[in-house]
């Protein structure tokens, strides 16, 4: 069997939705399709639904209003295009014509800072998206954060209780039937972890939030490089 031919293959531009041909031209401009969703305020994977499902039709207002201040005026900053965007995007319409529903974010922080976002699983083995824009917002009001991880109790490096893994914390491990064990990692007690970092951290591992906790786990001597994480839960607060 001839191998199949990828939708997206450059020569095969008659066959790409308006949404993706804007968006292969914000590309040539030199923005990524990471800075398009950034722009259009989605997760990542809808741009590349453009290509692979056709979607998108939504933000062709948007995406057109977007290149041309590209193109034409020159501009090249992200929350300006993000602004620009947000007042030419229309929400889809059901067959009936009412607006279609949208899924409403799975984190959300309080006026006061609070805000907590676990995920199982699935979503871990998709890099955790759900949680990048509670760490992002976390990042950008100045917040301290926390969180704990699930895992074989052979991907640790430090004994249960150790000091030298979490010090201060006074949330106890929890030891599982299926010698898996949940240990936290910072505390409002000992002040926490920078949400700016780890916001960073999160960007440079391109959005993957696992890789992101992982990574830290790894550098600081607390997990084995091949540990498997199961469960990731963040909780966020303001430092007083």
């Amino acid at each position: 069997m001839p191998p199949r031919t990828r939708r997206n293959q450059p020569g095969r531009q008659g066959e790409l939705n308006e949404a993706a041909r804007l968006a292969d031209r914000l590309q040539a401009a030199g923005h990524t399709k990471r800075d398009i969703a950034r722009v259009l305020d989605r997760d990542p994977s809808l741009v590349s639904q453009f290509y692979t499902k056709s979607k998108g039709a939504a933000f062709v207002p948007a995406l057109r209003q977007v290149l041309a201040a590209v193109e034409t005026g020159g501009i090249t900053d992200l929350p300006e295009l993000a602004a620009l965007a947000a007042r030419h995007t229309r929400r889809r319409t059901t067959a009936s014509g009412a607006l279609a529903r949208v899924r409403g974010k799975a984190v959300l922080i309080t006026p006061t800072g609070s805000g907590t976002g676990r995920v199982g699983a699935q979503a871990i083995a998709s890099g955790s998206a759900r949680l990048r824009p509670l760490i992002a917002e976390a990042a950008r009001r100045g917040l301290r954060l926390a969180f704990t991880v699930r895992l074989a109790k052979t991907g640790y490096l430090h004994p249960s209780g150790s000091r030298t893994d979490s010090p201060g914390i006074r949330r106890d491990v929890i030891q599982r039937a299926d010698h898996t064990e949940e240990r936290s990692y910072g505390s409002a007690q000992t002040g926490g972890l920078d949400a700016t970092d780890f916001a960073r951290r999160v960007d440079a591992a391109g959005g993957d939030v696992t890789a992101a906790v992982r990574e830290w786990l790894v550098e600081t001597g607390r997990i084995q490089p091949d540990a498997h994480i199961l469960h990731l839960e963040v909780r966020t607060w303001r430092p007083r």
